[in-house]
């Protein structure tokens, strides 16, 4: 049900396709390599059109004219071709870099001089943390030991050790030897760090015994003896923890040292944060649910979680590790590209080897069709500011598990409202500050753990004006916290739900549950008290008694409440003790979407009149200030106008993804800081008529196919 504001909006609506917007809309030409200073490092300009050819052994043979003429035609703007580490695609001097029998000895050479005579930049990809069988026979001290004794082995790759020779020396000689031979644009370093699961296997080894291992972790902790077992509970292990922290982050920080003294204009590139340029992210399809709003999810994370850093997220081709060569559906593809644009990164698919006789090409119409589009627009994306006011905040960089569950749950929620929010990694609260504290309002959900510079940021930011809304078990590590916040206490935290029912029965806060007096629960449903709490709501009823309809019944009140309000001076604090988020994703009833929009319409009315809209749930509504990403803007900070984009994912069924549904007529109005000269909508090509009045914006969409970017331009 549409809100009643929308309603009014109809009859002035109805007035605007009769206005004109009484300006032309100047197309922003793309500036082309050069015309950026030699002084700005090249990935700055956050234009990436990236193609990875992830090559296997024998594709080393590809023909490199042909692969310039495909990533021309594509409009890639860099590549990414293997170079070295698990095999050397070049011809190294290295006694143990293991060649690939199939390398050409002029390919990588032939490859990037050719794409740099087109324009075209070359990123290298290294994976250090497998060897050949080879150099095992030579130096079995520089490679992985379970606590069983057992090796990981990958058809002859094994698993090397992170403080063993191999990575503590050798792949600097590597990466030097590369950077020696050929003018490279970068490199990406594959799966950097400990390696205890086999991913390709789906197998956890557990943790590395290798000597070199237990000598150092001895020596950086002072005599302890290195854990056998992963046990959260087990202080040894907790240290083992910040030890795999500290290693993993001085052996980054030694290779950015080594490539940067080389050459300042090569790019970094990994999982991490640390020593990077350019953080990369992965959408695949691998855990069901599907989560269609991947892409979204890893950029919006990255962008406001590690500002000062470029994010490149790869759309993953393949299906699986055992199905490389059969690409997920071009339906999927084109949503994950145009999130990523929409969230302020360029471009990035990765497949496995050369385009040529390629075995499913179905996505080549894709790319060439997004890819083109980003090219033509290229001025209009890279220097976004989000103008949200909501934060969420993620339970990490990878999340897994039930946290992960609640936090997609939360997002869900907000996107199919078309409510605006960052996501802020967990880790990165305390470095954040300002920040933090310039959100409306901040959602954590099912975050159990903060640490201390963390927990101040955020009692701050809720003393300055800050609303903040926990879910689950959040806090639940922090009971001094809990109370002092949230006015709340656990009693037990892990009761099961399942049977229980929550009465909404205040219905001035749930507005949205007029014809419905008991809601169900399943999953988690903390049982919590309230000592310090300005008000209670949303009563937990006991369990039902299940059997015939004849004798069912239960359903009393058990004196505990899945919600408790704390007021502060100047925001509210509200704990929903409760696997809410984990219940929407995957079971999707929208009574429990409605709790949380609810609760956000009373402690933070404003945010529903960001954007007022009719376009169905299913359309993402993204909204960004943009400054024009052209070398004369290099310095400028005051945005050109604002872009709304909206990417259609109607044709997402649940486990199958179609082609989106078109959508006609689509009202917007959007409370906007300025009155546009001009709106523009690139996918139709066409000004938009509109209205400015008391502060918002109003115009209708005609026809909204798979996406569309709407320039509001200043």
């Amino acid at each position: 049900m549409k809100s009643l504001y929308f309603y009014l909006l109809f009859p002035v609506l109805a007035m605007i396709m009769a206005c004109s917007a009484g300006n032309d809309f100047t197309l922003q030409k793309p500036a082309s390599i050069s015309s950026w200073p030699d002084t700005l490092p090249w990935w700055k300009a956050n234009n990436l059109r990236l193609i990875q050819t992830n090559l296997p052994a024998y594709e080393a043979t590809l023909d490199p004219n042909a692969l310039l003429a495909d990533l021309q035609q594509f409009s890639a703007n860099t590549l990414m071709i293997n170079a070295g580490g698990i095999m050397a695609f070049y011809p190294t001097e290295l006694e143990f870099h293991y060649t690939n029998p199939f390398m050409q000895e002029n390919m990588l050479g032939d490859v990037i001089r050719k794409c740099h005579d087109a324009g075209i930049r070359v990123m290298v990809r290294f994976d250090f943390s497998r060897a050949h069988e080879s150099i095992l026979k030579a130096h079995p001290d520089w490679f992985y030991i379970s606590p069983d004794g057992n090796r990981i082995d990958n058809h002859g790759m094994y698993t090397v050790s992170i403080n063993a020779p191999y990575e503590q020396d050798y792949i600097f000689r590597i990466v030097e030897e590369v950077i020696d031979k050929y003018p490279i644009d970068g490199l990406f370093i594959n799966m950097f760090g400990y390696q205890t699961w086999d991913p390709y296997q789906g197998v956890y080894h557990g943790i590395d015994q290798n000597p070199h291992e237990k000598r150092r972790f001895s020596q950086w902790s002072g005599g302890m003896t290195l854990p056998l077992r992963e046990n959260p509970n087990d202080p040894v292990y907790r240290k083992y923890v910040e030890f795999k922290k500290f290693t993993t982050e001085e052996l980054l920080q030694r290779l950015h040292q080594l490539v940067k003294s080389r050459n300042e204009q090569i790019a970094i590139c990994t999982y991490r944060d640390e020593n990077v340029d350019i953080i990369r992210h992965e959408t695949q399809t691998r855990e069901h649910p599907y989560w269609p709003y991947n892409a979204s999810d890893n950029v919006n994370h990255i962008e406001n979680s590690y500002p000062g850093h470029v994010v490149s997220n790869a759309s993953i081709q393949q299906i699986s590790f055992q199905s490389r060569y059969n690409a997920v559906e071009p339906e999927e593809v084109v949503i994950r590209l145009y999130q990523n644009i929409a969230n302020g990164s360029g471009l990035d698919i990765s497949l496995m080897g050369d385009f040529q006789d390629y075995e499913d090409e179905r996505n080549y119409g894709v790319i060439r069709k997004v890819y083109g589009f980003h090219k033509k627009y290229e001025p209009y994306f890279g220097r976004y500011t989000s103008p949200a006011e909501i934060a969420v905040i993620a339970p990490g960089y990878w999340p897994g598990g039930e946290s992960m569950e609640e936090y997609r749950g939360i997002q869900k929620m907000l996107k199919e409202a078309h409510l605006q929010f960052d996501i802020i990694e967990n880790s990165q609260i305390g470095k954040l500050k300002d920040k933090i504290s310039s959100y409306r309002l901040i959602i954590l959900p099912e975050i159990i753990h903060l640490e201390a510079d963390a927990i101040t940021s955020l009692t701050e930011a809720c003393k300055g004006g800050t609303n903040l809304i926990g879910t689950n078990r959040s806090f639940s590590n922090h009971p001094d916290v809990l109370m002092d916040l949230f006015g709340a206490k656990v009693v037990d935290r892990d009761h099961d739900g399942a049977g229980n029912y929550l009465a909404p029965l205040n219905k001035t806060l749930f507005k949205r549950f007029r014809e419905q007096a008991m809601l169900f629960w399943k999953y988690n449903l903390g049982l919590y008290e309230y000592p310090q709490a300005d008000k209670v709501f949303l009563r937990v009823l006991s369990k039902g008694r299940p059997g015939p309809p004849e004798m069912i019944g239960g359903h009393e009140p058990t004196g505990y409440h899945a919600m408790g309000l704390k007021n502060h001076a100047r925001s509210k604090a509200v704990m929903l003790p409760m696997n809410i988020g984990r219940l929407y994703y995957l079971q999707g009833y929208e009574q429990h979407k409605n709790i949380l929009l609810d609760v956000i319409d009373f402690i933070f009315p404003e945010a529903r009149n960001r954007i007022i809209t009719n376009a169905h749930e299913n359309v993402e509504v993204i909204l960004q200030d943009y400054v024009l990403n052209i070398p004369d803007n290099l310095n400028k900070t005051e945005p050109d106008g604002a872009i709304l984009h909206l990417v259609n994912l109607s044709g997402f069924s649940g486990n199958t993804y179609f082609n989106s549904i078109p959508m006609e007529n689509l009202d917007f109005r959007i409370r906007l800081g300025f009155n546009p000269s001009a709106i523009y909508a690139m996918g139709g090509e066409k000004m938009i008529p509109f209205i400015h009045e008391d502060g918002h914006v109003q115009f209708i969409l005609e026809k909204l196919n798979e996406f569309e970017g709407i320039i509001m331009e200043r």
